[in-house]
């Protein structure tokens, strides 16, 4: 993203879609359009007085033939590309949340993918990240030592405290302070920074190694915290580990703002 663009703000909403399989749907951009045999999520632009779930809906119908019954908030992130500078909303579709068999009304070439395995290009520049961030787990646990372990469709995921980590490790996490002050750790291939509050969000999230972020909620005040910035969308994924009994209170709402994950514990 261009700092200097000063071009007004294009609203573009875009779903990802999953099938029984775990895949994730991709379709080409037909002829005619900029970027055209680019591969992108599909979607499109939120017109005056349209909701993002509407828009959502219409261009899926429009573009594919399949109907969008719901759809969960997930990653935000804004794009200078020649032609417009675009806000990118991305929505998380599951497999029960649409229906209808897919049509290429646009004369566009579609595919399912694996997160981590895919096998379609060249990808639309402000997708491109989405790639990685779709390989973290929506479910993780908290180990004694402090590790995070998960799964996602390569198997098993761990994340492990830099001060702790073998060379081989390949996701880290670190304090946002850590990643200010020393940068990217050279040997990782994923970085999760850990914050405690609104501000040390805003730095993480505006961070360009950060990867994901990992929100460490103290009290229901930080709980409203995190809402609040779901709600105006993170560009990277966020999980957050809570208390048991502040997790069970907000874990719902954290989750149905568009949280990656919920952790039990800090």
């Amino acid at each position: 993203m261009s700092t200097t663009d000063s071009r007004p703000l294009l609203h573009v909403v875009a779903g990802i879609i999953l099938n029984g399989q775990g895949e994730y749907l991709l379709s080409s951009r037909p002829a005619g359009k900029p970027y055209a045999g680019y591969w992108e999520f599909a979607g499109g632009k939120v017109e005056a007085g349209e909701s993002e779930t509407a828009a959502l809906q219409r261009e899926f119908e429009e573009e594919l033939g399949i109907r969008i019954h719901a759809a969960v908030p997930w990653l935000c992130r804004v794009h200078s590309y020649e032609h417009a500078r675009v806000r990118l909303r991305f929505y998380r579709v599951a497999a029960d949340q649409w229906s209808g068999g897919i049509q290429a009304r646009e004369g566009q070439t579609w595919s399912w993918q694996k997160a981590g395995d895919f096998t379609v290009s060249p990808m639309l520049p402000a997708n491109g990240p989405l790639l990685k961030a779709l390989s973290v787990p929506t479910e993780l646990a908290l180990s004694a030592d402090g590790v995070l372990c998960g799964k996602n469709g390569m198997g098993a995921y761990r994340v492990v405290p830099y001060a702790s980590a073998l060379p081989q490790e390949a996701n880290i996490l670190l304090p946002v302070g850590a990643l200010q002050t020393s940068g990217r750790p050279p040997q990782a291939e994923s970085v999760w920074v850990e914050v405690a509050d609104a501000n040390e969000y805003r730095a993480a999230a505006a961070h360009p190694a950060a990867d994901v972020l990992l929100w460490r909620v103290a009290d229901g005040s930080d709980a409203q915290a995190v809402l609040e910035a779901l709600d105006e969308g993170c560009p990277v994924p966020l999980a957050v580990a809570a208390p048991a009994e502040t997790a069970a209170a907000f874990r719902s709402a954290w989750l149905a703002a568009g949280a990656q994950a919920v952790v039990i514990g800090g």
